[in-house]
């Protein structure tokens, strides 16, 4: 799991909620399968609605001006945001995400590799409602921080009990299929970046150090 901060300004999230809350929301179990049927209760935005349509660019955007997202997803395609609203008495039990993700009505299609939670309330204006991941402690970040975790996880949303959280949620299919080889590549990534700004980039150990890192992308990418 990482949390990537302020993925979204506060002028962002206010703009992209001003969008969004004016809209018709509808059944949470519009996108669900047949077992997250069963554990989620929710609202959410249609995902071919035009407001959807535009707060997704918005979150997509903000994606793609985020070194510390792209670093740790090394994202290939990303599933077009959704948005959901969870009201006092809402929840979402324990699954697993699905493994494909298809968009209705198109042929766009994606390996869910990567789960993201982009948070839209802040937490004082809920309570409950934490994500919780396997048996980690419960996430619960402030408006335009964003939570990353491997699709394949067992996860839920724990039941808010006042107030409301909003969020948008979509899944990336990264270069790199395995969960444990991103997380090399992004230590190492993350390493090179703090021996850059002590050593600066014609340190000839850096220089080798980065080969690896592309070395190794390069044997464990699929395009």
């Amino acid at each position: 799991m990482l949390a990537v901060p302020a993925v979204l300004s506060p002028d962002e999230v206010a703009h992209l909620r001003a969008t969004i809350d004016a809209a018709d929301w509808i059944d949470g179990n519009a996108t669900s399968g047949h077992q997250s049927a069963q554990a989620k209760h929710n609202t959410q935005l249609p995902e071919d609605s035009a407001a959807a349509h535009t707060a997704g660019e918005i979150v997509l955007d903000a994606l793609g001006r985020s070194p510390l997202f792209v670093a740790a997803a090394l994202p290939l395609k990303v599933y077009p945001p959704l948005f959901n609203r969870y009201a006092a008495g809402d929840a979402f039990g324990t699954h697993v995400d699905t493994a494909i993700r298809i968009r209705y009505g198109s042929d766009f299609r994606i390996r869910s590799d990567v789960s993201a939670t982009l948070f839209l309330s802040d937490p004082d204006d809920y309570d409950g409602g934490e994500l919780l991941v396997e048996d980690r402690p419960g996430v619960k970040l402030s408006a335009g921080d964003m939570i990353l975790y491997p699709a394949s996880t067992l996860h839920r949303v724990a039941p808010v009990t006042r107030g409301t959280r909003v969020a948008s949620f979509f899944w990336v299919q990264s270069m790199v299929r395995s969960d444990s080889d991103r997380a090399i590549l992004f230590e190492l990534d993350t390493a090179i970046q703090g021996l850059t700004g002590a050593t600066g980039n014609d340190d000839a150990e850096l220089v080798r150090l980065t080969g690896v890192y592309h070395n190794l992308l390069r044997r464990w990418a699929e395009l």
